[in-house]
């Protein structure tokens, strides 16, 4: 057991000490002080959301807070993006939101949904009536009319892995901490209420001697034993014809370092899935792209689908994750590594995580002869006639934009596959919502994702989105001009949801949307003199790289808005690929 697991469990222990004690020997602290002073020890300086009735008293607490900054969102539903993209990038910390009872909670529950989906660590904290008026079923404004307080409760329940209900001071903080540790040790949102009437009452201050700690229980060292000989075992009869497939629990579950140091320590090829990228260095020699069952590129589909064992680390076998579950890759010749458990071929071991088997499993492996070969996953311009802006073409280009420890945020459709298919620079980091997949998700995550990448010492933030999505949520852009983010946005203007026409109807009015004057956008938003923002249309490849080379326009002394005119019905390689299997195995698909 390591230290750090060790540390964990004596502190997890002393929690429940204490809870069963209830010391007040300590200075007593205001309940909605203390749950800023554990934000404040998990790394928090972040809270999104957006201000109600019924939690202005807290936010009177957040915005006299020395280090927990409040945002202030246009919506709550933006605001749950935002702490989503907040989580993703500062991976030692969580996100934030907090919204008021009712109307407010139950906007934000899409983006709380996103983040249990994407599993991704998020505090969902609800301003709520005072504990009287709860229990006296009071026809308050933002009920539902019937006396039924524990509606949106349950709602939360479906969305949350863990909730607190704060009903009396003396529990407080046993909730407090027991929905924090879940968040950050099972890495999905969770729920906390706050009565109006317990923000300010005092409690003790002993449990914040204790730190909450992200580290997961031990794993059985009898059963990991075993596993780590099963293990050894399969890679030695393989013959180093051994590949890592890695994916974005590894991430989530803090196992980047260990994944890491395995992958460089034993020379294996390795190759990600799609909600893995950047997990793994991708100039790294051994790295060798993105697999993707049948959408994969042929040469890397033979690598992966060839090898004799197969070391799958993190796995999230979603829809578009597998290439509409095409993956060949056969149980016999797989072991599994998740965050509570091993899959060793057919055998489950519970109890057996990553974080801790993986080092130990550096150990035991030497380096390999590196006998398998490698793809150069790299980025290839491709020869065109046309001087227009192709998908072929641009992402491509736009790699050649990038830098080390750049933030770079792909909405759902056409711009997350065309990026999965481009190598990033070293300490890039890749945002992107496969699996929920929420249009409009990814301008409210830009805003999350930017203020953690300013405070952990991050590159530039960028964000890649089509016109349809943008419209969704595009007034996140004005809070980031309000706190002085940088972003460079590029909005690829092909007249409507692309993704969608790849699906079905290509021609049917339901996909078109407005046009809209993009870039007089950040003069409306909150830029009226255009003192710190600039905003540019380019059509051609000509235009687009000139704009790419000037120096300015990547120094983020500006926000930078850049409209890319695109047309209607092109689309990345791994998109068009990967929504016509979908539409055959629709059964509406033979009415077109």
């Amino acid at each position: 057991m390591s230290i750090e697991t060790l540390q964990a469990e004596v502190n997890r222990l002393r929690l429940q000490l204490e809870t069963l004690q209830a010391k007040n020997a300590s200075e007593p602290i205001e309940i909605g002080n203390y749950l800023l002073a554990r934000l404040a020890q998990l790394k928090v300086t972040k809270m999104f959301g957006v201000p109600g009735d019924f939690n202005l008293s807290f936010l009177d607490l957040v915005e006299d807070h020395p280090t927990v900054d409040w945002v202030g969102n246009c919506n709550e539903l933006n605001s749950a993006y935002a702490a989503d993209g907040y989580a993703r990038v500062k991976e030692d910390s969580i996100g934030v939101v907090l919204t008021t009872f009712g109307v407010g909670e139950l906007s934000a529950i899409n983006g709380v949904a996103g983040a249990f989906s994407e599993i991704v660590p998020v505090l969902h904290v609800v301003g709520v009536p005072s504990t009287e008026q709860q229990s006296s079923k009071a026809l308050l404004h933002h009920t539902l009319g019937d006396g039924r307080y524990d509606a949106y409760i349950k709602a939360a329940e479906n969305f949350t892995i863990s909730q607190g209900i704060i009903t009396d001071k003396d529990t407080a903080a046993a909730h407090i901490d027991r929905v924090l540790a879940d968040c950050m040790t099972r890495a999905r949102p969770v729920y906390l209420t706050l009565p109006t009437n317990l923000v300010y009452e005092k409690i003790s201050s002993e449990r914040l001697k204790i730190p909450l700690s992200r580290a997961q229980p031990p794993n059985d060292p009898e059963v990991e034993a075993f596993v780590l000989d099963e293990v050894e075992k399969l890679v030695q009869g393989a013959e180093d014809s051994v590949i890592f497939l890695v994916d974005a629990c590894a991430i989530r579950h803090d196992a980047r370092q260990e994944v890491i140091e395995l992958v460089k320590k034993t020379g294996f090829p390795v190759y990600v899935a799609p909600m893995g990228k950047t997990v793994v260095p991708e100039n790294y020699e051994r790295y060798g792209g993105i697999y993707m069952g049948s959408v994969s590129h042929p040469d890397v589909k033979e690598k992966v689908e060839s090898a004799k064992l197969i070391l799958s680390i993190g796995s999230i076998k979603s829809d578009f994750n597998t290439g509409n579950f095409t993956y060949s890759i056969p149980t016999a010749r797989t072991v599994e590594f998740h965050s509570d458990h091993t899959k060793v071929q057919h055998g489950v071991f519970p109890a057996v995580g990553m974080k801790q088997i993986l080092p130990r499993l550096t150990a035991r492996l030497g380096p390999a002869a590196r006998k398998l070969e490698v793809p150069a996953f790299r980025a290839i311009l491709p020869t065109e006639n046309s001087d227009t802006i192709t998908h072929a073409w641009l992402w491509p280009r736009l790699s050649k934009f990038f830098q080390p420890k750049d933030v770079v945020v792909g909405e759902t459709g056409t711009s997350n596959f065309g990026l999965l298919e481009v190598p990033f620079p070293e300490g890039a980091v890749f945002v992107s919502q496969l699996l929920w997949g929420s249009i409009g998700w990814a301008v409210g995550s830009t805003l999350g994702a930017a203020f953690a990448a300013r405070e952990i010492g991050m590159n530039r933030t960028m964000l890649f989105i089509g016109d349809g999505s943008l419209q969704l949520t595009v007034q996140e852009l004005s809070v980031m001009l309000r706190h002085g983010l940088r972003p460079i946005v590029f909005v690829l203007n092909n007249a409507g949801y692309t993704i969608e026409r790849c699906i079905r109807g290509p021609n049917r009015k339901y996909n078109d949307i407005s046009n809209w004057n993009w870039t007089g956008l950040l003069s409306v938003l909150g830029d009226a003199e255009l003192a710190v923002s600039q905003s540019h249309t380019v059509h051609t490849k000509a235009e687009l790289s000139a704009l790419l080379d000037t120096p300015s326009f990547g120094d983020t002394s500006k926000m930078q808005l850049v409209e890319v005119m695109m047309q209607m019905h092109d689309a990345p390689r791994a998109l068009m690929f990967q929504t016509e299997m979908g539409a055959k195995s629709n059964p509406y698909n033979d009415a077109i």
